[in-house]
């Protein structure tokens, strides 16, 4: 059923920019049903759904990205068509992915201002550019050098060049998908500011975050998208957290309790590790002991900075240590690679899964299989049949929204990305799994499936499960107990029975009411 939107009760501002009846196909995958969607000037829309509901979908669409299989978009009131995202920002919409769209091997000033560079009569004006990479950087709060490469930069930082890039931009439609995934915070109330001064400016904001809460701080209208249906819409005024989420999955959600297994030996044992810290000062993971065992799941709380990532990514072998050790089942791991710790049994599905967990040029079921290749390699060759059983039997297992198995791994949603990373690394049937934020930047429905499927296969297989979030409503779900990290050690252990308040207080974070 096609909903007809006009501008709604207590919806002020005029409609700058608006989508009418839009659909888009991907082959069978229908991502968006004739939706209706308006943009007010110098308002914040807020757009809620689930992975695979169709949000960026439309934000690609009204950036220019991607063009609707039918349906018009409006711009001031005109039918307007984009020839690729340069044309949209020619005509003031800009856009800030969700998945970072930066070169990590240029600097931040050149990211900021690659192909609009400042130009004179003899050539790339670079100190200008610096000056203004400087002053955003001073409007965002940040203290970054604008001649830093980017790749040098955490998530967190690079997610801010990324805001600097769209507002340097100047533009009058910015489009903000997932913004806040990466920062901590005090970087989300500095974004917020930002809104805020932007609107008052007359700019218009589309906004697009699953931290709900934080996205009803500055939202003026919110509009649910689900199934790439439009369900529901209304402003500020009329809605709650729970009017979001029941129109977002249509029904009460928990993230589940943790799972009655039977919990064996020590499966993985982290014994005294450091972790330097890359700038030379000091230790990110300082001294820290830490013991899992089979059929247990952790959960490690902490603020940006705390050094989970950090312990993740040494316990894997991506990181070097300084000191102490880490054992699966009682034997010293330290010495081995990466490819060696998930022969062994040990894995980890990393929080940036665009650089590390997926290969964007390989289909759905290539990337599923990745990792488990040697189960099915013989010799040289790789058995086609076992592989093509190893990708249905993961698609089935972790639910994922697909074509199937050939389809392009960029057509999936995040939610459904994040799902193959997991899936990946559980083809690898392995003993210890370490998962760095694995619900960044995916829905409470996606969430949800893929805490169950965790705590299923702890209960089932009896795998030992860790994993980092930096929402504390992650913590009280499917974890038999919690560490809360704070500077590079473990600052409080609880069990399920936590409060928020309590874990909050551990990490060194206010809690606000």
């Amino acid at each position: 059923m096609t909903v007809h939107q006009t501008i709604r009760p207590g919806a002020t501002g005029e409609v700058v920019m608006s989508a009418r009846h839009v659909a888009k196909h991907y082959g069978a995958v229908k991502a968006l049903k004739g939706v209706n969607f308006d943009i007010h000037r110098g308002q914040v829309t807020t757009l809620f759904g689930e992975n695979g509901a169709g949000k960026s979908t439309l934000m690609k669409i009204l950036s220019g990205i991607v063009t609707p299989t039918s349906g018009q978009i409006l711009l001031d009131g005109q039918p307007v068509t984009f020839h690729g995202a340069n044309d949209a920002l020619a005509q003031g919409i800009s856009i800030i992915h969700q998945e970072l769209a930066l070169a990590p091997n240029l600097n931040v000033r050149d990211n900021i201002f690659m192909g609009r560079e400042i130009r004179t009569a003899r050539g790339v004006d670079f100190a200008e550019e610096e000056r203004v990479t400087r002053a955003l950087m001073e409007e965002l709060e940040e203290e970054i050098d604008p001649l830093t490469p980017v790749e040098e930069l955490r998530l967190g930082q690079q997610q801010i060049v990324e805001i600097a890039r769209a507002l340097q931009a100047r533009s009058r439609i910015l489009i903000m998908d997932e913004p806040t995934s990466a920062l901590s915070a005090s970087e989300v109330e500095v974004l917020f500011k930002v809104i805020n001064d932007l609107t008052a400016k007359g700019v218009s904001i589309v906004y697009i975050s699953h931290h709900l809460e934080e996205a009803l701080e500055v939202t003026d209208h919110a509009v649910v998208l689900r199934d790439g249906a439009m369900t529901a819409w209304a402003p500020r005024a009329e809605i709650d957290l729970e009017w979001i989420v029941r129109n977002m999955v249509g029904e009460n959600f928990d993230l589940g309790s943790p799972p009655e297994s039977e919990m064996g030996a020590p499966a993985l044992s982290i014994e005294e590790l450091c972790v330097p810290d890359p700038s030379g000062h000091g230790l990110v993971v300082d001294h820290m002991s830490l013991s899992v065992k089979a059929g247990e799941i952790v959960c490690i709380y902490g603020l940006m900075g705390a050094g989970r990532t950090e312990m993740m990514e040494c316990a894997a072998g991506r990181l070097a240590a300084s000191g102490g050790a880490v054992k699966l089942h009682g034997q010293d791991v330290s010495g081995l690679s990466i490819s060696q710790r998930i022969e062994a049994g040990l894995v980890l599905v990393p929080e940036d899964r665009q650089r590390d967990g997926l290969v964007q040029t390989m289909t759905v079921g290539q990337n599923l299989s990745l990792a488990s290749i040697g189960a099915f390699t013989r010799g040289l060759f790789t058995s086609r049949k076992a592989e093509r059983k190893v990708v249905e039997t993961s698609i089935r297992e972790v639910t994922v929204k697909t074509d199937g198995g050939g389809a392009m791994i960029g057509s999936l949603s995040g939610g459904n990305q994040q799902k193959v990373v997991i899936g990946k690394m559980l083809a690898t049937r392995p003993e210890v799994i370490l998962l760095d934020e694995p619900s960044r930047g995916i829905d409470i429905g996606a969430k949800a499936e893929v805490f169950k499927l965790l705590a299923q296969t702890a209960k089932e297989r009896g795998l030992a499960v860790v994993y980092s979030t930096s929402e504390v409503g992650e913590c009280l779900s499917i974890a038999h107990r919690i560490i809360v990290m704070h500077r590079g050690r473990i600052a409080a252990t609880f069990d399920h029975t936590a409060t928020k308040e309590q874990i909050m207080a551990a990490s060194g974070e206010a809690v606000h009411h």
